[in-house]
């Protein structure tokens, strides 16, 4: 994944604590729709940082950190 561009740092300790502390987050991927989601976990894979979250619906989902914001 070359073209992943890292984000701030301020925002992945966001997501690592939401995770920690079981809080749910809006986010707005880069699609353009808002979600609001529990993450679950956050790291690193093929050369790009991942969220692994669940979705109101409980539906579990993996978007890649470049594409979220908050």
């Amino acid at each position: 994944m070359s073209d992943y561009r890292p984000i701030a740092c301020a925002d992945h300790e966001r997501l690592e604590f939401a995770a920690l502390t079981k809080q749910w987050l809006q986010v707005v991927v880069s699609s353009g729709a808002a979600q609001r989601l529990q993450p679950l976990d956050v790291y690193t894979r093929d050369g790009a940082e991942w969220l692994k979250a669940q979705t109101e619906a409980g539906d579990v989902v993996t978007l890649r950190l470049d594409t979220l914001t908050f």
